[in-house]
């Protein structure tokens, strides 16, 4: 089991994400994951810097801990050509720490582009298998061009390659997708601890480590802790179909004014009590994922990250299937 640090680039400036990442490093994490979004979900969390340069800025400033997007999409405001690009380069600069988390993203950070953003769940799948393969073509050296029937690459090639290429991690939510993540990934992303995707995934032939974000809220009592939730990331309980498909902070402060107190401690793991946040990551586990993202949603970062090396380090490193 490893255990990795999300930087919520949605709630910090791009200083303090690097900070936050080698304080990560310095408690003991295996790796931190990023973000990657145009804008924030609420506009109350002010900020979306660019996760590019800030793990740049990360692979630098550490020596040990991973780096992971969580996730980018490489299909509209980027194209798969400069992700390719992008990823050769920081796994470079990491020393071979990164990997590449990926998805078909949200309506929310690519329609920014103006050029739309696909209306059919099957369309953005078939524009990421094509990102993705345009990705491992250009990382197999020399120069390369592609025509498929959304994404195109034109005599491109990209220059500075890793001896070994990043490991890429796929985001998953059903079926498609995760039968995507088998083929074309080296790994599975996903925000729900539903034992059918990594089913789904393994049924596929896949065979890499599965990546899952447990929603956590750190503070000294728990009410604190569920109320920084619904300032600030009570988005995070409309679900996966609202999340994709809403295009502003506007839409999804709407959307998500009826979500309760009672709602968030259901969901997340809030307070002191160490015991909670095992729980809550268990169910993760049974569902077949074995690299848990503890994604504080508190006030206080600091806070969770000393609360997470005193009390939850090996707690969360033991956790099997049925542990608990």
């Amino acid at each position: 089991m490893q255990v990795g640090y999300k930087l919520a680039a949605e709630a910090f400036g791009p200083a303090e994400l690097v900070r936050q990442a080698v304080r990560a490093e310095q408690a003991g994490f295996d790796f931190v994951e990023i973000s990657d979004h145009f804008h924030p979900w609420l506009d109350n969390q002010g900020h979306s810097p660019f996760a590019w340069t800030v793990l740049g800025a990360i692979a630098v400033k550490t020596e040990r801990i991973g780096l992971a997007t969580g996730v980018t999409c490489p299909t509209i405001r980027y194209h798969p050509a400069i992700i390719a690009q992008a990823a050769a380069t920081l796994a470079l600069l990491s020393g071979g720490r990164f990997t590449l988390g990926v998805g078909s993203g949200e309506r929310l950070n690519e329609h920014v582009v103006g050029r739309g953003f696909p209306d059919t769940v099957q369309v953005r799948h078939e524009m990421l298998r094509e990102a993705l393969e345009i990705i491992r073509l250009l990382w197999r050296g020399g120069y390369r061009s592609y025509e498929g029937r959304h994404l195109r690459l034109a005599d491109a090639r990209v220059f500075d390659l890793p001896e070994e290429p990043p490991p890429i991690a796929v985001a998953a939510s059903g079926q498609p997708s995760a039968r995507i993540a088998a083929e074309l990934g080296d790994g599975l992303f996903a925000t729900e601890p539903k034992p059918e995707i990594v089913r789904h995934y393994r049924d596929a032939g896949g065979t890499g480590p599965g990546y899952a974000e447990v929603p956590m809220a750190w503070a000294p009592d728990e009410h604190t802790a569920a109320q920084a939730v619904l300032e600030t990331s009570r988005w995070a309980l409309t679900g996966w179909k609202v999340m994709s498909e809403l295009p502003n902070p506007v839409n999804f402060d709407a959307a998500s004014t009826m979500v309760r107190e009672e709602d968030v401690l259901a969901q997340f793991a809030c307070g002191p009590d160490p015991d909670r946040y095992v729980e809550v990551a268990q169910q993760y586990v049974d569902a077949g994922f074995d690299r848990l993202v503890t994604q504080n949603a508190g006030p206080d970062p600091d806070g969770f990250i000393d609360f997470y090396r005193r009390e939850l380090d090996g707690r969360l490193r033991g956790l099997t299937p049925g542990s608990q």
